[in-house]
């Protein structure tokens, strides 16, 4: 097993192209990692409280991400690399703020407070 297909399938037709070169993840994985980026850059820049209506709201940016995937996966429909870059990246601010909120609970649970 190639170790790149770890943590994306890497599929030729659902990844984009420049200059004939294949990108190193597939659409949906490149707008995950561009909206985990984003995020965390305007979090360094901006306050953002945590509260439950923003988790809450981080697992509603999720549920795209998911739809479009498992529509895809069952052969209910075929998607296009915009739509999965763009329900990608939703899901990726909505995966940060929830990773966040969770490592705030787990570091209250056990005591350590930031």
């Amino acid at each position: 097993m190639k170790y790149s297909k770890i943590l994306c399938h890497r599929l030729p037709e659902r990844s984009f192209h420049y200059r004939n070169h294949q990108f190193p993840v597939c659409a949906r994985c490149t707008g995950f990692y561009t909206g985990l980026a984003v995020f965390l850059i305007y979090n360094y820049f901006f306050t953002v409280h945590y509260s439950l209506t923003l988790l809450i709201i981080s697992i509603i940016l999720m549920i795209p991400a998911a739809a479009d995937g498992f529509t895809q996966l069952f052969g209910w429909r075929e998607s296009n690399n915009n739509l999965r870059f763009l329900t990608g990246f939703i899901g990726g601010i909505g995966l940060i703020i929830f990773m966040k909120i969770a490592i705030r609970i787990t570091y209250y649970l056990i005591g350590v407070y930031l």
